[in-house]
């Protein structure tokens, strides 16, 4: 919930200029849904910056009033969608299950779904993270058939290192990609398991992204208040060279 329409559209502006040097990574930008139509709108790279949907409700039309529907994004030509962030999770109470609706609603429509999973604090003090990571996928992803699961993007955040200066060391980082990577493999197999692009969203920033996509299982970043700034944006998807 940052930046007015005048802001997202400078920011967006300023990313735009270096898109064309930026092949070698896919770039989504997942601005505030009131600003959606109007980057599409001024965007002139020709899909080189795709547009998400921060969230939706999963229904098209209905009487859920101040919700955001799927009809209403592919109406505005926006079909990638972020599903179980971990604000939606702790801040509005969406659970495993309504996170499933979501699932299901978003790739019923032909949406590419970024998942979002990650463990809070008292779960990783435990070293019970695993468990909880597994509980989260399994409930609300992997009922999913391999032709379906090829149009998902699994990011992993670990609560406790989002906004609270804390950061998983790329080693911590990189074994629980592995974890979830070795869980898609035994649902849909090798070969699938290792086309589905896992990404870290756990404060990526300028000075530890080149580490973290270093790794042998971490495919990307999703970058929260790093991508506010363009220079900074920019230097974490050149990281990825």
């Amino acid at each position: 919930m940052n930046l007015t329409k005048r802001e997202a559209l400078h920011l967006f502006g300023e990313v735009e200029l270096s898109a064309e040097n930026m092949s070698h990574a896919e770039i989504y930008v997942f601005p505030p849904t009131l600003h959606l139509d109007a980057l599409r709108l001024a965007s002139n790279t020709d899909g080189l910056l795709n547009l998400g949907a921060q969230n939706f409700y999963p229904a098209m039309s209905g009487a859920f009033t101040g919700e955001i529907s799927i009809n209403h994004l592919l109406d505005l030509r926006v079909n990638t969608v972020l599903v179980g962030h971990s604000e939606r999770r702790v801040l509005f109470y969406e659970d495993d299950f309504f996170v499933k609706k979501k699932v299901d609603a978003a790739i019923q429509n032909k949406m590419i779904v970024f998942f979002c999973c990650g463990e809070p604090e008292e779960v990783r003090n435990q070293n019970k993270q695993n468990d909880f990571i597994f509980e989260q996928l399994q409930n609300s992803l992997l009922h999913l058939s391999e032709e379906q699961m090829s149009n998902v993007i699994i990011a992993y955040e670990p609560v406790w290192a989002i906004g609270t200066g804390k950061t998983a060391s790329k080693e911590q980082a990189n074994e629980m990609h592995v974890f979830i990577r070795s869980m898609l493999k035994n649902t849909y197999g090798e070969s699938l398991a290792n086309q589905v692009s896992i990404l870290y969203g756990g404060s990526c920033n300028t000075s530890n992204a080149a580490d973290l996509f270093a790794m042998s299982d971490i495919d990307g970043g999703l970058i929260g208040g790093a991508s506010l700034k363009a220079e900074d944006f920019i230097s974490i998807i050149n990281a990825a060279k």
